[in-house]
Parts: structure tokens; C-alpha cells; sequence
């Protein structure tokens, strides 16, 4: 079972190692990788190498080379932050974001100086005292909060991110790539989480008989980041910019609301923009030849939805209106909700049902 184990490290190193490759030697496919997705797929690379190098048994597998993993220890949770704030934000990279790294840095220095610099005797010394396992310890905790803080703020971008598309878009972003891979880390966090505290607890050979499987975590890390990038690298270009600004410097009066209400409503029923299933606020907004944030109070103070519900309360209008054709009886209803401008079938039923009340299929067989 080891060997098997170290089989699968061996393969998640040359996965990385070829993913590092093809950003650098392909233009093409090199455009495909987001940064601070590099950045993270070399951190979890330093860390695949200094277990690759002890289990090899490199000169005499010194525990020293070991150590060298934990320089990517501090250096995982700033990156998915900063990879989650990229990948939403549309946020470049700028020297500012290399303050989020300076704990790693130290980190990584401190480990240098503590554990390789010095002597067989001298660490012989500190095992003796039991000195080496009280800064093996902090080194954990040390660890474990900081990648739990960041984390947690890269969780917090992506649900803030989350909800804020329902006002800036007419249609169901799909998340699931971050959403599973904040999910994997998480779920990485708390397996380190279990075994630091029993080991503290006075059971150590439980966190001793797990390290093995603490290293295929990433090697799934690795593996999720190929397939992605591999097979659906479009899932980290098709989530919409959202910029968000407040509208109460707006100066429109009551009258000129109220003007822009007709106007809307008219609009939609003459040019159809709900048709398009990409619609964003912004194109509505321009359509109507007003900005973003003052159709984001008309919508909000004189029409009672956000973005989100209003376009879609007129795709099941549309979508209704169709059914009653001779076209629509030979179709499907999720035919019919792409005709009107719904791209998802699971945004067109929840739709349905919060403004109906019902489901399509029941709606339909008491109203025909």
C-alpha cells in the first residue's frame, strides 16, 4: 500500500511538473492558466518534491529533505485568496498582493535555520528534551491558522461574489469548479485540523500512520487543477465582471423614475432583450440609455426585483405566451424556456415555480 501511495506522489509531481511546462513553453495553452493558479501549482510542486526525495531515499533519506516541503506551507492559503479575488474580481496581479506572502517567506526561513542548518547533535539534543516536538507543534498551529484565515476570506469572496451576480446577471453562473475546489481545500483544512489535535492529545501515531494520505491531498489538488485546466479551461473565463456601485448619488427624481419604469416595460415587450440568455445589467442599462447602478434603483424601488428576478419574470411570460402556439405544443418545456431565453433548465424550473407557484407540468395541466 506505501509503494502504491508513493506511486501516486511520483505521478502528482510530473502532473505538475507538466503543467508548469505548458504555461511556459505553450503561448497558447499558457493563456488558459490563471497566475495565481501557476503560483499554487508550483507551491503544492515544493511540496511533492521534498516528499519525493525522502521516499527515494536521497542520502539516506535525511529527514532534512523532508523539511523542505513546509517551505509551501505558509504560502497555500494567501494564493487561493488571491487566486479566488483574481478569478471573480478579474484582479490583476500588483506588488501590493506580495505583502500576503511575507509570513510564508519568514516561515520558510525559520525552517531553514531550525530544522536543516543544524547539526545531527544538535537536533539529536532538542529530541532528547522534547524541544523538537513543542516547535513541531507550533509550526502546525502556526500553519493551520494562517491557511484557515485565508481560507476563510477566499470563501468569504466567493459567497459575497455569489450573491451579488443575481444583480448583474440574467442567468445561472456556474461556480462549480471554485465551489469543489474550496471545497477540497476545506476539506483538507480539517483532516490537518483532526490529526494535530490528536496527535496533541497524546496520540501521535494516528497523525504518524495518516501522513501518507495527507500527501495524496495533493495529489487530488494536482489532478483537479489538470482536469480543468485540461478539459475545461472555458469554466474560469465564463464568469461575468461584476462591478459594484451604489446609486444614491443618483439625481433622478420621482417623475424621471417613474418615466424610466414606462420605458423599460416597454422595452422589453417591443425588443425582447430577455431573449438574449447571456444578458447582463449592464446591456439593459445601456439598452435604456441609463448607467448600471441608477437601472439597479429603478429596478429595486419601482419595480420591487432585482436584475435577476425581472428578466426572468418576462422569460416566463415568453415562455408561456409560446406554449399556446402551434410551435410550441411540439416542443419540450426546457425547448420551449431556451426559446425564451433561459439557458439553464434548473433556473427556468425554480423560476416557474417562485412566480407560478407550481411546477410547469402541474401549471400546464390545470390551465389547459
Amino acid at each position: 500500500m506505501k509503494e502504491i501511495l508513493n506511486q501516486l506522489v511520483y505521478f502528482g509531481l510530473l502532473q505538475s511538473v507538466f503543467l508548469i511546462m505548458i504555461y511556459f513553453l505553450s503561448a497558447k495553452r499558457g493563456k488558459n492558466i490563471n497566475k495565481y493558479m501557476l503560483i499554487l501549482i508550483i507551491i503544492v510542486s515544493i511540496g511533492l518534491i521534498g516528499k519525493v526525495i525522502h521516499s527515494l531515499g536521497v542520502y539516506g533519506k535525511n529527514f532534512r529533505f523532508i523539511a523542505f516541503s513546509e517551505f509551501s506551507v505558509l504560502l497555500f492559503g494567501p494564493t487561493i485568496y488571491l487566486f479566488t479575488q483574481s478569478i471573480l474580481h478579474k484582479a490583476k496581479f500588483t506588488y501590493s498582493d506580495l505583502r500576503h506572502y511575507i509570513p510564508g517567506i519568514i516561515y520558510s526561513l525559520f525552517i531553514v535555520i531550525y530544522f536543516m542548518i543544524p547539526s545531527d547533535v544538535i537536533i539529536s539534543s532538542r529530541i532528547k528534551t522534547g524541544e523538537l516536538q513543542r516547535v513541531i507543534y507550533m509550526c502546525h498551529a502556526v500553519g493551520l491558522s494562517v491557511n484557515i484565515i485565508y481560507w476563510y476570506l477566499g470563501l468569504k469572496v466567493f459567497l459575497n461574489f455569489e450573491k451579488q451576480i443575481k444583480n448583474e446577471a440574467s442567468f445561472e453562473v456556474h461556480f462549480r469548479f471554485l465551489r469543489s475546489f474550496l471545497f477540497l481545500i476545506g476539506f483538507g483544512l480539517l483532516v490537518w485540523v483532526v490529526l494535530f489535535v490528536t496527535s496533541f492529545l497524546g496520540f501521535p501515531m494516528l497523525e504518524r500512520n495518516a501522513r501518507p494520505y495527507i500527501w495524496m491531498l495533493l495529489v487530488l489538488i494536482i489532478l483537479f487543477i489538470t482536469y480543468y485546466l485540461m478539459l475545461q479551461p472555458e469554466v474560469l473565463r465564463s464568469i461575468p465582471e461584476v462591478k459594484t456601485k451604489k446609486y444614491q448619488q443618483s439625481k433622478l427624481s420621482f417623475k424621471d423614475m417613474e418615466r424610466l419604469k414606462l420605458q423599460l416595460d416597454k422595452l422589453m415587450l417591443e425588443k425582447k432583450p430577455y431573449l438574449n440568455n447571456k444578458l447582463l445589467k449592464t446591456e439593459l442599462a445601456e439598452l435604456l440609455g441609463v448607467n448600471s447602478p441608477e437601472l439597479a434603483r429603478l429596478l429595486n424601488e419601482n419595480v420591487g426585483m432585482n436584475f435577476f428576478e425581472y428578466v426572468n419574470y418576462y422569460r416566463i411570460k415568453e415562455f408561456v405566451n409560446l406554449a399556446k402556439t402551434e410551435k410550441g405544443k411540439q416542443l419540450t418545456f426546457y425547448g420551449l424556456a431556451q426559446e425564451a431565453g433561459f439557458n439553464s433548465k434548473t433556473t427556468f424550473n425554480k423560476s416557474f415555480k417562485k412566480l407560478m407557484g407550481v411546477s410547469p407540468s402541474v401549471y400546464f395541466n390545470k390551465n389547459i
